[in-house]
């Protein structure tokens, strides 16, 4: 087993009230996970639920009321931490946000993915070869000396994972990324999300409502009123179909076909994620009959 990436020990959150010291009702309430190096993680819940939040978390925007936090075998929520540690850690984990128009500062492409490694003071010859680099992974270089802000949604996304790569993390987090994609930008940004996890190497977090895109996890774990209920592969979460409706959450669309046919005392397994096996199911069905 891969030693764990981030690490959460009873980890609580609560947000100020109007008045000041008051504390609002936890919207986190004592979550403890590991996820390793090298892992892409699915992260479930509805509007609300604490997910945004644990997001934040991770990349020490916010800090735990309790608990402790670890990234990499270092405890974050360490009082003793410089200024110098936190800017490492910072540096380390990259987030990707949902608006991608509220993450793009240049009027050109490849000054937008320079930004960042230009404030982290890396040389130009290499903020060059980075740049490079990272907008071939997106695969956005014939797009280097055009406006961002011509791009489609799912290209401007593109763009903003790019700035993020060209930094060198080790983890990213990806916050809701795709919501305000259509389809085909929705399509894109996940196979780029997918490639670096998988070619790359990089640990991913990817917080989503949307369950076709959990499938394509290895991990998928599911919040619930600040705690986490369900965490196991997509195929173990997504078999507790009435646990995720108990939740206000859905199902993805394959696996609630073939529960509703389950339930209709056809032979199928409703466990099924992948679509073309659900075809050749119903071709069965329909052939056998």
């Amino acid at each position: 087993m891969r030693e764990p990436f981030i690490k959460f020990e009873n980890v609580s959150y609560s947000y100020e009230g109007d008045e000041e010291g008051i504390l609002l009702p936890p919207v986190l309430k004592n979550v403890s996970f590991e996820i390793e190096k090298g892992s892409f993680v699915a992260v479930l819940g509805h509007n609300g639920s604490g997910k945004s939040t644990l997001a934040k978390l991770i990349n020490m925007i916010l800090y735990p009321t309790e608990g402790r936090i670890y990234i990499d075998g270092r405890d974050i929520t360490d009082e003793n931490m410089t200024e110098d540690d936190v800017y490492d850690i910072r540096r380390r984990i990259g987030m990707v946000f949902q608006n991608p128009d509220n993450q793009l500062v240049a009027t050109v492409v490849e000054e937008d993915v320079a930004f960042g490694p230009e404030n982290l003071g890396v040389e130009p010859s290499e903020i060059r070869r980075r740049v490079d680099e990272a907008l071939e992974t997106v695969g956005m270089s014939e797009f280097k000396r055009h406006s961002p802000h011509q791009l489609s949604g799912g290209q401007k996304q593109r763009i903003a994972i790019a700035g993020i790569i060209a930094m060198l993390p080790e983890c990213i987090v990806f916050d809701e990324s795709t919501a305000m994609l259509d389809p085909r930008g929705r399509a894109e940004v996940m196979d780029t999300i997918e490639r670096l996890n998988r070619e790359n190497g990089i640990t991913v977090l990817h917080i989503t409502h949307n369950m076709d895109e959990a499938v394509r996890a290895d991990r998928v774990i599911v919040i619930n009123d600040g705690r986490i209920c369900i965490d196991g592969t997509p195929k173990e979460v997504f078999s507790s179909v009435e646990q995720l409706r108990l939740v206000g959450l859905d199902v993805p669309q394959v696996t609630e076909l073939l529960y509703d046919l389950e339930n209709c005392g056809f032979d199928v397994d409703h466990t099924e994620l992948d679509e073309e096996k659900c075809a050749d199911a119903l071709a069965k069905l329909i052939l056998g009959r």
